[in-house]
């Protein structure tokens, strides 16, 4: 899938009074922009090991960029560009914040419509898109793009080798001895080769190598890296946790029908029978895997012809 260029793109930082290291972000204007004009915004989450330029940014904030709207991607806290340390720490907890301080910065800027903020996630962004909508009203509308739930698929991670429990006592150790003056332990998700990966067998595997760790998707910050020290919180949090009565705004989610690993297929459906929004959809991609929709034609191009009209209709 093409990338648009014809989109004005500004790198930013931003520090809010509550947060001891900056966010970076790139905004990206629609075409003709006038700053003197007021334009709905969508805020865009990349997933889990990613960074903004990937999937967030190059693909789902520049085509909404090119239909009207206004749309920044913006690097996790200790990941990509933006501060924090130790860096490569995956915490839930912050991951949800920065979607708040994101927002804070927006209000700041007179070309965007308060009114009119909406959201879109992308794999772990997309989990992390839909627990920050429960209690960050801000947010109008709602998109999940084969979001998963983080906590979910570490937790079944973990059981499937030593079990949680083990995990969280390793984590324990690993903190104490970084505590103590040692060196964080970061771990990497993908194998070290294609080759691996295809051993391996998954289709999500096979294809995130493909995505990460090659000229097709790679980027300096999509490091797929993992600061392990810092897991805890993950292994016990749960993105969909009170959706049921929280989850208010109107939801779209997106999901192919070729199942991996990661378990977008079934979260996707799980979050659309548990959510409370009275207006929400699931869209089923026929022959689209989990990675097709962060940058082919027959995944994310299709996502598009639905995402653009939803926020069309609510912002």
């Amino acid at each position: 899938m093409a990338t648009a260029t014809a989109t004005n793109i500004k790198h930013v930082t931003f520090r809010n009074p509550d947060m001891y290291w900056d966010i970076a972000a790139d905004i990206y204007f629609p075409p003709n922009f006038d700053e003197n004009t007021t334009y709905p915004t969508i805020v865009a989450a990349h997933p889990i090991g990613s960074c903004k330029e990937q999937t967030a940014g190059n693909i789902y904030a520049t085509a909404l960029a090119e239909a009207g709207y206004v749309a920044i991607a913006f690097d996790a806290s200790f990941q990509g560009e933006s501060g924090g340390t130790p860096r490569f720490v995956e915490d839930p907890t912050q991951r949800v914040e920065d979607f708040r301080r994101v927002v804070d910065y927006l209000e700041t800027l007179p070309y965007v419509d308060s009114d009119r903020i909406g959201v879109l996630g992308v794999c772990g962004g997309g989990g992390y898109t839909l627990n920050a909508a429960m209690t960050e009203k801000r947010f109008k509308a709602v998109v999940s793009i084969t979001g998963v739930n983080y906590g979910r698929m570490i937790r079944e991670n973990a059981a499937a080798a030593d079990g949680v429990i083990a995990a969280l006592h390793t984590i324990g150790t690993q903190r104490s001895d970084y505590a103590r003056g040692g060196e964080p332990v970061v771990s990497g998700l993908l194998p070290d080769s294609a080759e691996a990966a295809q051993q391996v067998g998954d289709i999500d595997i096979i294809e995130a190598y493909d995505y990460y760790r090659t000229d097709r998707g790679q980027a300096s910050n999509g490091c797929v890296l993992f600061e392990a020290g810092h897991g805890a919180v993950a292994l016990g949090w749960d993105a969909f946790h009170l959706a049921e009565e929280l989850l208010t705004q109107p939801l779209l989610v997106v999901v192919g029908d070729k199942q991996g690993a990661f378990g977008a297929y079934r979260d996707g459906h799980e979050i659309i029978e548990r959510a409370a929004s009275k207006d929400k959809k699931l869209v089923v991609l026929e022959g689209v895997s989990h990675y097709d929709l962060y940058d082919q034609p027959k995944g994310a191009g299709e996502a598009l012809k639905t995402v653009i009209p939803f926020f069309g209709e609510h912002l």
